[in-house]
């Protein structure tokens, strides 16, 4: 069966990193984080960015290194500069629900608002923010600069007195350079908190069976956060059957059955704060298949269906790795948003347009590009027409981004997230 749509990104290789002057981390931030809650709106022809609420939370679980540097362009990007010296000190991308609901017809006759939420270091200094949204070609699209001044009386902290009880279910053996994933719980009620915990140790058993993860498994912490709901499993509009729930997620998103994800990002972020976080795995208590995985905003899949363990570790691609889908089937929105006119930022397909800059070096001498399907076996790494044959490619046949069949990443997969790790932790 197939897995569901995402929007992804890819990884930028080759120097291409953003102003990759390095920062020393305590002269400009605080261990600390502000979490910066937007509000992104409008529709085809018109998008806004609206500042909802700075939070401040008592510690900083990101990275202390490659501050300025930019290893995944994204559908978006928060960039900080000092406001002294206009310095870029800081820069975050991301991809977002809303960019992707802008492909669909919904948006070209409604206007609608979609939560989104950030975190960066907390600054020390009167600092400058900008967000930009690209189009599917990379350009500036729409931008929102503000400033923020760190004394501001109206920073709302949080994760201090109220904290969501949690477990650590895998500990790096050095907590000062862990990348941290939480579980969070969506569905479960308190006297069902065990199954979550039993689906979340499940999700990291599959996670790390799958390398590189399992390879760099000393430097990630998993924690399960016991997010309790009101009702057992989640919204199915479709069948009118609506629940109440931690973070409010419902299938049938953008009216695509399997689609399940939440537009309560102010939700999840709250139930999260005070514990040490940068990736969201939410864990959801149905056996309906269906789930999301949206980069550096969170994975969501469900733990009831048969195919939940390769669903986990596919859509936890999609949001850790921002590796893109290798099927493709008709009327799905993302392919809208993958331009064949441009190289994509996703680092596991390809227009050919800079191939350089992916995986041709994994290539072995003589491959065809593009590789003819028949000649996979002689080819195992190649240049595979993958997306309708509209002219965008991937490495291999076979993956886990393809197909719930497979059991692992192809080598080109692997090399993008390998990557991706050793930035966060060189």
């Amino acid at each position: 069966m197939r897995t569901i749509k995402k929007v992804v990104v890819g990884f930028l290789l080759g120097g291409l990193f953003t102003a990759a002057q390095a920062q020393d981390f305590n002269q400009y931030f605080e261990n600390k984080t502000l979490r910066l809650d937007y509000i992104f709106g409008g529709n085809v022809d018109q998008q806004y960015i609206l500042l909802d609420e700075l939070v401040r939370y008592p510690t900083w679980a990101g990275r202390t290194h490659h501050l300025s540097e930019n290893p995944l362009r994204g559908n978006g990007q928060v960039r900080l500069y000092d406001q002294a010296t206009n310095q870029l000190i800081y820069s975050t991308s991301f991809s977002t629900l809303f960019q992707e609901w802008l492909s669909t017809e919904e948006a070209v006759t409604t206007t609608k608002s979609f939560e989104n939420v950030f975190l960066v270091p907390f600054p020390k200094q009167q600092t400058k923010v900008e967000v930009v949204l690209f189009d599917e070609n990379g350009r500036e699209k729409s931008t929102l600069t503000h400033v923020i001044q760190p004394q501001d009386m109206l920073i709302h902290d949080k994760g201090i007195a109220e904290v969501t009880p949690h477990e650590y279910l895998h500990q790096a053996k050095d907590s000062d350079k862990a990348i941290n994933v939480v579980f969070l719980a969506e569905g479960y009620t308190v006297e069902q908190m065990d199954q979550f915990i039993d689906a979340a140790k499940v999700s990291v058993e599959e996670i790390l069976k799958h390398q590189p993860f399992g390879q760099f498994s000393d430097y990630f912490n998993f924690i399960a956060v016991k997010s309790p709901s009101t009702d057992s499993g989640v919204s199915v509009p479709r069948s009118g059957d609506w629940k109440t729930t931690a973070v409010e997620s419902n299938f049938d998103t953008f009216y695509s059955a399997r689609y399940l994800t939440t537009n309560r990002l102010k939700k999840v972020h709250d139930l999260l704060a005070g514990i040490p976080y940068e990736h969201i795995i939410i864990l959801a208590n149905t056996d309906v298949y269906g789930g999301g995985g949206i980069y550096n905003s969170y994975t969501l899949t469900t733990t009831g269906h048969a195919d939940f363990k390769p669903v986990v570790v596919h859509e936890f691609g999609h949001s850790f790795a921002g590796l893109a889908d290798e099927y493709f089937y008709e009327q799905d929105v993302l392919s809208e948003f993958i331009s064949n006119q441009t190289e994509p930022w996703e680092q596991n397909i390809t227009t050919l347009k800079d191939f350089d800059s992916k995986w041709k070096k994994l290539l072995k001498k003589g491959t065809p590009i593009p590789t003819p399907v028949d000649q996979a076996k002689k080819y195992p790494i190649g240049v595979y027409e993958g997306l309708a044959g509209n002219g965008i490619y991937k490495g291999a046949l076979e993956c886990r981004m393809r197909t719930n069949q497979y059991d692992k990443f192809c080598a080109v997969c692997q090399q993008a997230i390998e990557k991706l790790i050793q930035f966060y932790l060189d």
